[in-house]
């Protein structure tokens, strides 16, 4: 049996409106064509969409703050409709929208389909709410306000996006024709029955002028065929819709009871008045034993012998090992995939229901779509390994089309056994007939278009006509245009062109049928057996044709009726061999490409709700099958970042499920609430952050991965929306809070009784802000989880796929690198709460090796006790300098960089050499030699290392006696017997400004090594024969109340009143300063001068450095670990500017501009110091005035270039060497040539 190539999952962009063309053509505008855009119909669609969320929402708070309006069951019933309505619009957009954009614009469709998904689970959800038994109870509706409230925000959210990025990619990507195609095969993939309730609506919730519009644009998009605007207009004219929805797909009450919709009212209604009619017509099928619910029975066999024929391929294809046609074959079994998925919802909506509320085939029908899911992997896994298939992959194949087979002959043999004999039993034929029409109804055109050709082209000849005369007689007047349109599609599946349907003879006289249709319906109802003469031959027919039934002579009765109703006596149905003349719906079938996505979309996008089948995986479960196990495996450094989702997660539900606690909680719960949303809300951001300047822009680096993160942008600036609104509510309650704790306190509620009023309003005020938040912290809640849930499916795998571990290393480093020490103080101890001991270890591994080269471990450990000190082994390099920072444009200045012997002696990674200052100032001269001769021939000691040992151990005696002189005065200073520095120091004496000539603060430091009171640790070094730890510092004076204290940022005595020792105080360097921005880096665990990382500066964890965000620099690795070139100053601790070169190299900027002045390369690597094309010219003109000797002229030298790196040669010369290659005179001569012939 031949079966119909559908278009399903994939996308012809072919013109299907005729009369868009020549607007095209015409000279319309860019602007006109966006203005009068098809596209501009799904604008509508999100304003009806809104509106009904909005009235959703609006029912319930009004139900959650016990004002007037909400009740559940209307509620319930607002639910039903949007779900089936949203649901039907995001199926369309998944089958029809998306594949055709990621055909035309990659990585972008993907991300909204799995919005969908998360969509639908938030209206299970809020279903499974409404369920609920405790509905009488306050937290239950505040909880029901919550879900209207975060699905509400979610739709909408997703909408908006859409409408931001998807809708400009239609209108840029597609013609005008293309768009009307796109949207014309958008309509077709809805079900018939949803439409006809869709457009009313639509036309209803939009503004006249809006509708008006949407009719413009519906006939620019439906095909110039009158058959086809009369359905789709008149189904938009419909007022079922307007005025009252009785019928919803997902309504439980309308499942379980045995009443019709209202379709189904209008059928029964246009025959019942035929009282004898029909009476005789149950008799007569009663007596032939022919039921027209026994047609169900033909679309089980035509099922069954398609599986049997895909079957039969699918051996073949094993036996001949020919998988050329494997895309046909695919397609074939997508078609009768959708006819057994629709046709198992058709029962589960329809004829269950109607039958027997009890009666489910829930599971079969689930199984059934598992199992052809599974085979369509199979047939895609075979077509992409080609001639690689195995011949376990055929047997699989074969395996899983028996199997299938199997499946589905034993769910009809249990259908037919249990339902059928009850449908015969308790209905009618004309409630069997609107079963069946309204079963396939539940299809949308698209599939309906290839469905019943296929069907007819299964049955016998009388069979068909009985299909036909049955979908005839159940139609309602109203679906005359659409019967005939079936009907002519249904005769195209008749072998030789025969038409079974007389009237459509002569090209289908619609008109006629209408007026014969309404007529036959006035007749029936006024049918007495003495009326008109129109009447009787009208009701007539209706007696012949029962009549003629009961003869079982059902051909010749089809024929005569449609024969009366065409007006045509003189020729027979079964003697034409015209074929019916209606239209199709002008969806080509050639189309742009059929993959797995786009199959995926389709299939899934069969699911109609949770009683119906629907795929447990997600929308790309085969793509992502394989990458989920990768990430299971194998660790990454990337997976860092999204360990932070975990966190993110555990504190989403602790908002949710705490903010329903707010309505009645003290003062300290608001505040630990409020507490703990900032730290959620900070941490998300610098999160969010991080993702949009950093790990999306390296996504979209990747050519093959642009406009993959373009959705994620789009929702941190939702999300950040949605947190500001929830901070603002916060700060609102918590002032409500307070305002009412104060009428309390105040007493005067039970004297007066405004004030008893005024209570009652606040506290009513806050309730319903109260709620407003619980409902905001479940939109919250849900809009991140499906954020991340996205992330995690869509993008985390792209990393395995596109970057090696040394670039997720660099990734990491990158964003840590812009976290300052505050955020990661608050964030560390958050991520690690939420995560596993194991995962704990993983993630500062990977933090650790990250910031290699930093001092990030040393920092880590000052602070922080859940890293141990066997973790945290820091290299003697890292412990020998303190960190840099370079600032080439901005001047920033270096400060409180530590001590460089300091460092050096609490090294404890080496083992070559350790005595205490004792054990040196025991030893003799004999012993300090052998032991600085050993520390010499140490080949292990890094030569800087090797040095600062050396020079301690010649002067070692100098400094013991030091050290004994340090601790007396420091001995002296604690029993208060040295009283220096006790006065206070000014940065400007005059204004009494507190501080020195180096920082402007109010107290001083005691220096842990002397006891001395200094106002810093330089005014300490210019005086002392040593240097200051200013980090061992423990106690400071205040200088306005010259009070020694323990440091701190605030003076502790009561007469201060607690006044601050600058504006800025660090704790981990002990660092005071009032004047400029100062943050402290956490990776060169030092302050600097800087508005903070993230911020202006960034953290490059190769040069262990910091440097503004906009400057591009060449990393070297610890580039500034060693002396200035020019002045030999340690440049990792100087407090003065430092630049770096083009080449990587740095010196203080001072340095650079008296060097400069006579040099222009690298005193390093004699690189070009900066752009010296000015200069080579110059250099030029010299060379080309100088006249050489003869002997020199024909003499070269082979030169190396610093600037190139490369060798060439270049003319004798005894100063300047040209390089040919670059053009660079930075070159050193290798070798001279004195081949007289040398040419260069």
């Amino acid at each position: 049996m031949a079966t119909p190539e559908i278009q399903n999952g994939s996308v012809s962009v072919m013109a299907a409106a005729p009369v868009a063309g020549p607007l095209d053509q015409n000279g319309h505008s860019a602007a006109a064509l966006r203005v009068s855009s098809p596209i501009r119909i799904f604008l509508f669609f999100h304003k009806a969409i809104r509106a009904e969320l909005d009235g959703l929402h609006r029912s319930a708070m009004a139900l959650a703050t016990n004002r007037g309006g909400g009740n559940i069951e209307q509620l319930t019933e607002k639910c039903h409709f949007l779900r089936s309505i949203y649901k039907h619009h995001c199926n369309a957009e998944d089958e029809v929208i998306f594949p055709a954009l990621d055909i035309r614009v990659k990585n972008v469709a993907r991300t909204y389909s799995l919005e969908h998904e998360g969509e639908s689970v938030l209206f299970d959800q809020l279903f499974a709410l409404l369920n609920n038994a405790m509905k009488n109870e306050e937290s239950y509706k505040r909880e029901l306000a919550s879900c209207t409230g975060a699905l509400k925000t979610s739709i909408s959210q997703h909408m908006s996006k859409e409408e931001e990025q998807v809708f400009p990619l239609l209108n840029e990507k597609f013609s005008f024709e293309e768009q009307a195609s796109l949207v014309w095969q958008f309509l077709c993939s809805i079900p018939v029955n949803m439409i006809a309730e869709f457009l009313p609506w639509l036309a209803s919730s939009i503004s006249p002028d809006e509708r008006q519009d949407m009719r413009k644009c519906l006939h620019k998009i439906i095909p110039a065929e009158k058959l086809l605007r009369q359905i789709i207009f008149t189904w938009m004219d419909g007022l079922k819709i307007c005025n009252k929805r009785k019928c919803y797909e997902d309504d439980p009450r309308s499942r379980s009871s045995g009443s019709p919709n209202e379709q189904g009212h209008r059928s029964c209604e246009s025959s019942q008045n035929c009282d004898g009619i029909i009476q005789s017509d149950c008799g007569a099928t009663t007596s032939s034993l022919y039921f027209p619910i026994d047609d169900i029975l033909l679309w089980h066999k035509a099922i069954e012998k398609e599986l049997i024929d895909i079957a039969e391929a699918a051996r073949n294809i094993k036996l001949n090992e020919d998988f050329s046609d494997l895309s046909a074959f695919n397609r074939r079994l997508q078609f009768i995939a959708e006819v057994c998925i629709f046709h198992s919802i058709a029962e589960d909506k329809v004829i269950f229901p109607a039958v027997d509320a009890e009666i489910s085939f829930v599971q079969e029908h689930a199984e059934e779509e598992s199992e052809f899911d599974k085979f369509r992997c199979l047939i895609e896994s075979i077509e992409s390994a080609g001639t690689n298939s195995s011949a376990e992959f055929y047997s699989k194949l074969c395996s899983q089309a028996d199997h299938i087979m199997e499946t589905v002959k034993k769910h009809f043999q249990n259908e037919e056994s249990q339902v059928l004999p009850l449908a015969r039993k308790h209905f009618s034929p004309e409630r069997q007939r609107e079963l069946l029409y309204r079963s396939l109804c539940v299809m949308p055109l698209r599939l309906i278009e290839c469905f019943l050709p296929w069907l007819v082209g299964s049955m016998g000849e009388e069979e068909a006509r009985c299909l036909l005369y049955n979908m005839l007689i159940a139609a309602p007047a109203s679906d005359t245009a659409l019967v005939t349109l079936f009907s002519g599609w249904a005769c195209k599946g008749c072998p030789g062109g025969i038409c079974l349907s007389s009237f459509a003879i002569g090209g289908c006289p619609v008109e006629e049928i209408k007026e014969t249709k309404e007529n036959f319906g006035r007749s029936c109802n006024s049918c007495s057996c003495s009326s008109t003469l129109n009447e009787n031959r009208n009701c007539g027919l209706a007696c012949k044709c029962e009549k003629t039934v009961k003869d079982g002579n059902l051909d010749s009765s089809l024929e005569n009726i449609a024969s009366e109703f065409s007006g045509t006596l003189s020729q027979k149905a079964s003697q034409t061999n015209q074929s019916c003349c209606v239209p199709g719906l002008g969806v080509s079938r050639n189309s742009l490409g059929i993959n797995s996505l786009s199959t995926a979309k389709s299939l899934r996008s069969l699911s109609f709700g949770p009683s119906a089948p629907s795929l447990k995986s997600s929308l790309f479960n085969w793509e992502t099958e394989t990458d989920s196990s990768i990430s299971d495996l194998t660790a990454r450094p990337i997976d860092t970042i999204f360990k932070f989702h975990k966190a993110i997660r555990k504190d989403l539900e602790y908002l949710d499920v705490e903010s329903g606690k707010l309505s009645d909680c003290d003062e300290n719960f608001i505040r630990q609430f409020s507490g703990r949303f900032r730290l959620l809300f900070g941490l998300y951001r610098a999160h969010s952050n991080a993702e949009d300047d950093i790990v999306f822009p390296a996504l979209e680096s990747n050519e093959t991965l642009h406009n993959v993160s373009h959705s994620y942008t789009l929702d941190h600036k939702q999300e950040e929306e949605l947190f500001e609104d929830i901070s603002s509510a916060l700060a609102e309650l918590s002032q409500l809070h307070e305002n009412l704790n104060v009428k309390n306190v105040s007493g005067n509620l039970s004297e007066s009784p405004s004030g008893s009023s005024s209570h009652s309003n606040s506290l009513k005020k806050y309730n319903e802000l109260a709620t407003k938040i619980q409902g905001m912290c479940k939109s919250i809640k849900v809009t991140l989880d499906n954020h991340v849930m996205r992330e995690e499916v869509e993008l985390w795998p792209l990393f395995d796929l596109y970057f090696s571990v040394e670039e997720q290393d660099k990734l990491v480093g990158r964003i840590i690198g812009t976290t300052g020490a505050e955020v990661l103080q608050s964030m560390l101890p958050w991520v690690t709460s939420a995560l596993t001991q194991e995962e704990q270890n993983k993630m500062m591994d990977t933090w650790k090796n990250a910031t290699k080269n930093t001092m990030f471990s040393e920092w880590l450990n000052e602070w922080w006790e859940g890293t141990s000190a066997a973790s945290s082994h820091v290299s003697t390099e890292n412990n020998s300098s303190q960190g840099y920072e370079v600032h080439e444009s901005a001047g920033y200045e270096v400060h409180e960089s530590a001590g460089y012997e300091v460092h050096e002696s609490a090294n404890q990674s080496d083992s070559t050499f350790k005595p205490g200052w004792k054990d040196i100032f025991r030893m003799n001269q004999n012993e300090l030699e052998a032991e600085v001769r050993r520390v010499s021939r140490d080949s292990t000691l890094d030569p800087r290392r090797k040095a600062y040992l050396i020079q301690n151990l010649m002067t070692s005696r100098w400094i013991a006696s030091q050290q004994k002189i340090s601790q007396a005065r420091t001995t002296k200073a604690e029993d208060g017997e040295d009283s220096l520095g006790c006065s206070p120091s000014f940065r400007d004496s005059e204004k009494q400004i507190f501080g020195c000539k180096h920082y402007k603060r109010n107290c001083k430091l005691r220096a842990a090594c002397c006891g001395k009171l200094v106002a810093c640790r330089f005014c300490h070094d210019e005086v002392s024969d040593h240097t200051m730890d200013r980090k061992t510092t423990s106690h400071m004076m205040c200088m306005n109340c010259l009070k020694v204290q323990e440091v701190g940022p605030v003076c502790t005595t009561p007469s201060c009143n607690a006044l601050r020792m600058a504006k800025y105080y660090c704790s981990s360097c002990k660092f005071f300063d009032d004047e400029r921005e100062i943050y402290h880096c956490p990776f060169c665990n030092l302050c600097r001068v800087g508005k903070g990382l993230g911020v202006d500066l960034l953290h490059c964890m190769t040069c262990n450095c910091c440097l503004p965000m906009n400057v591009d620099h060449k990393c070297i690795e610890k580039g500034l670990e060693t002396n200035c070139p020019i002045c030999c100053d340690f440049l990792f601790t100087s407090s003065t500017v430092v630049r770096a070169l083009p080449c990587g190299h740095c010196m203080h900027q001072s340095c650079f501009q008296a060097y400069a002045c006579t040099h222009y390369v690298c005193p390093i690597c004699s690189k070009s110091m900066g752009d010296m094309s000015v200069f080579f010219g110059m250099l030029d003109a010299l060379m080309a005035s100088q006249v050489l000797p003869e002997e020199y002229r024909n003499q070269c030298q082979d030169i190396l270039c610093n600037d190139c790196d490369r060798k060439g040669t270049a003319p004798f010369h005894w100063l300047y060497h040209k390089c040919s290659l670059c053009g660079s005179y930075s070159t050193r001569v290798i070798k001279v040539d004195r081949d007289p012939n040398c040419l260069t």
